[in-house]
């Protein structure tokens, strides 16, 4: 039976499902792929730490370099969430010709090109299929599966905490804060949520999933980013009434050589698939030019869903020994396409007098905005709600016309704009 040496840089949550998975479902692994994972080294800040896994203690380290320089070593899993160290510990241990397992979805985002480099050198492998959706098996898919497709359209939910609140929004009427508040309390949210409610998270993730669905580098820079922070309770309500529902999706695709990627609040039909996603869970939809439409749909986080991606990377990883199956990107110079066409939303506070309607739907038209629906609202104290659904239209037509709107004295306030996808 093959042996594999592993080292687990971390022991937090993840590092905990992993242990678990190794340890209680060890001897599947044993009898289904033919090899002993032995954890030889874990790398944790206090190994006086009080844990809940049950650990030999003998193994703990709080020295990296033990483990990256232990010639027993074959395999290196990194959680510990981050930039720094874990690209750092990342690089190196690509450098010694270690394979490498990760969750980091950050570190991968940002350094895809130097650690492929690393590991296109030394032989290594790189796995990450658990940096993207959890327990979902997306990245294998992208690699392994869909060579043969030229892939047009990728549009997930990829941040559980975003799917959460606006589920308890959407589901209990809940306003932004209170729907945060109890995520917070039930863990699907950080004591710090910026990462989450700004749509950061969700960014890094695209980043990988686009470079992968397209075969080009799509830079975390390249990719426009929007949270949820300003969905209303109103929003929710009037997107359900024209027969809708609001989801924090990232978008990508590809089109007439040009490449448009976007994290943004979205309003999708009640109809589509995506809408029906709740809670913390995730789904991701891909449209391949042969294989048509596919819908990847599981667990986006969590201990033990993640730890059973990062296991099977482990396993791929010592099936492969130390050859380093790289992605090969297209060398052309990457088109980004920043004035997409989409249809929109948007919700106007305006004074209920004659005329107003007319002037606002002459300045959309002024900007070569066609009109699909308009419903009014009167709010009390001589002010009216008008909700817009347009046709398809520019990025920079609606932009320009919201500007001029803003700047009518009839007008109180643009309350909001959300992008359309069917």
């Amino acid at each position: 039976m093959k042996k594999v040496g592993l080292a687990m840089l971390g022991l937090g949550t993840i590092g905990s499902g992993v242990f678990k998975v190794l340890k209680e479902n060890g001897d599947i692994i044993r009898a289904r792929e033919g090899m002993d994972i032995e954890i030889k080294k874990i790398l944790v800040r206090d190994k006086n730490k009080k844990r809940n896994v049950d650990v030999d203690k003998s193994i703990l380290t709080d020295d990296p370099s033990e483990i990256i320089n232990d010639e027993g070593i074959d395999i290196i899993a990194e959680f510990m969430g981050g930039e720094n160290p874990a690209f750092t510990l990342i690089r190196d241990a690509l450098r010694k010709g270690k394979s490498v397992v990760t969750a980091n979805k950050e570190v991968i985002a940002k350094y895809w090109d130097e650690l492929e480099e690393e590991a296109e050198k030394s032989g290594a492998g790189l796995y990450f299929e658990a940096s993207v959706a959890g327990g979902i098996p997306i990245i294998k898919p992208l690699r392994r599966s869909l060579q043969a497709n030229n892939i047009v359209k990728i549009m997930g939910i990829i941040n559980g905490t975003t799917n959460y609140i606006l589920t308890r929004m959407s589901e209990e009427g809940k306003s932004f804060e209170e729907a945060l508040l109890e995520a917070q309390r039930l863990g699907y949210a950080e004591p710090d949520p910026t990462a989450d409610i700004e749509g950061y998270d969700a960014r890094y993730k695209l980043s990988i999933l686009s470079t992968l669905c397209f075969r080009n580098r799509v830079t975390i820079d390249k990719i426009h980013c929007e949270g949820i922070t300003r969905i209303s309770p109103d929003d929710i309500r009037y997107a359900k009434e024209l027969g809708y529902g609001i989801k924090l999706l990232a978008i990508a695709k590809k089109h007439d050589g040009k490449i448009e990627a976007r994290v943004h609040p979205t309003f999708i039909p009640l109809s589509h698939p995506l809408t029906a996603v709740r809670d913390s869970y995730n789904a991701i939809f891909i449209q391949g030019d042969m294989v048509g439409d596919l819908m990847f749909y599981g667990r986006g986080a969590g201990d033990l869903p993640t730890a059973s991606a990062i296991v099977s990377d482990i396993i791929t990883a010592a099936q492969n020994g130390g050859t380093h199956h790289s992605v090969r990107l297209d060398e052309d110079k990457t088109v980004f396409e920043d004035n997409w066409k989409n249809e929109y939303y948007m919700r106007l506070v305006v004074l209920d007098k004659p005329g107003v309607l007319a002037e606002i739907a002459g300045i959309f038209g002024r900007h070569n905005v066609s009109l699909d629906s308009v419903m009014q609202k009167l709010r009390g104290n001589d002010n009216a709600t008008i909700i817009f659904i347009t046709h398809t239209a520019c990025e920079k037509w609606i932009h320009d016309a919201l500007d001029e709107i803003r700047r009518s004295p009839s007008v109180i306030s643009v309350e909001s704009m959300i992008r359309v996808e069917r």
